[in-house]
């Protein structure tokens, strides 16, 4: 058994700031095509939806930026509370495989 005594502080909060970019740029697309639809919806009623749709189209900017940030932020206090944690009881143990 190998043990993962620390995380690095910073490569951690890289990784999980990556994969909010990633999931706020998902979210923003979903965003925007529901706001789309619904611009399409809300015209054909004669509804004023000119901001719905600059709104959608912003989120595609906004959100992977947001996501981008507080998940670099949580990944950086998840790393640290890790480290801080290990330090007390012990790593992960983990099993490694050399192939």
């Amino acid at each position: 058994m190998t043990k993962v005594k620390k995380i690095g502080v910073l490569s951690c909060a890289k990784i999980e700031g990556l994969i909010g970019v990633v999931a706020g740029l998902v979210g923003g697309i979903i965003f925007f095509l529901v706001g789309s639809a619904l611009q399409s919806i809300f015209q054909s009623a004669d509804f004023e939806s000119s901001g719905m749709m600059f709104g959608s189209a912003m989120s595609i900017v906004i959100l992977p930026i947001i996501y981008g940030v507080v998940g670099f932020i949580g990944g950086a206090i998840v790393a640290l509370l890790y480290n801080l944690i290990a330090g007390w009881i012990g790593g992960i143990e983990i099993e490694l495989e050399n192939k």
